[in-house]
């Protein structure tokens, strides 16, 4: 799988094309998805742009993006300021504005209380590891381990979540994106690519959009994924 990765917690200033709206974001998601995408990972934002979970604004971005891309999985971070399993649980009424899976840190404060959150309200877990966790039971409903790592950890941390057996996903972030993205081919796990990781081509120059920075990640993967 490629996974798209559209704004993150980056702001307008940083990149003229970073999709920040809900309709910005739902038209990137369709440009996406006609490269092949099967998901977006996106943070939902306010009226005055600052991140969110509060149902309401959070339900306006995914029915938004959703009903441009019918069908695509859509990721959200839990990663926002406040009572995050309070926040979640206002997402419990939500029907078509529910986001399929959300990303939770491990290791950072009750976060197995905010796994469950997200069990309580049918949202799947993709849990996110950026260093050594010694991960043995999980929360219910994780169906996904994404890895954050540069060249030099990746493997090390691969090492401690592959025996879990479940789907993994790993990428890089800014200069480390472009070689993570490649060694994550090489060993066909999922990978991802969009402005929320890096805003420059391999050669440093600035890529245009997330569907510039897609449909290079997508020539790359193919290239070497292992025949």
């Amino acid at each position: 799988m490629l996974q798209a990765c559209l704004n993150g917690s980056r702001t307008a200033e940083e990149h003229p094309a970073l999709p920040l709206s809900p309709e910005r974001l739902a038209e990137d998601a369709a440009d996406v998805a006609a490269l092949g995408v099967t998901s977006v990972h996106i943070r939902p934002r306010d009226v005055i742009g600052a991140l969110t979970l509060v149902g309401p604004e959070v339900a306006t971005t995914i029915a938004t993006v959703r009903a441009a891309v019918p069908g695509i999985e859509i990721s959200v971070s839990t990663d926002v300021p406040g009572n995050q399993g309070t926040l979640i649980g206002s997402w419990a009424a939500l029907a078509a504005g529910r986001p399929d899976i959300a990303c939770v840190h491990v290791g950072r404060p009750g976060w197995r209380d905010l796994a469950q959150a997200l069990h309580q309200v049918n949202v799947r877990v993709e849990l996110v590891v950026e260093a050594p966790a010694r991960l043995t039971e999980l929360p219910a409903s994780v169906s996904r381990i994404t890895v954050v790592a540069t060249r030099a950890t990746a493997e090390s941390l691969l090492a401690e979540v592959e025996p879990l057996g479940l789907p993994i996903m790993l990428h890089g972030r800014d200069a480390e994106a472009w070689s993570v993205l490649d060694y994550a081919a090489l060993l066909e796990h999922h990978v991802r690519m969009g402005l929320e990781d890096t805003l420059h081509l391999p050669d440093g120059r600035r890529a245009k959009n997330n569907a510039e920075l897609v449909a290079l990640a997508r020539r790359r993967q193919r290239s070497r994924a292992p025949n």
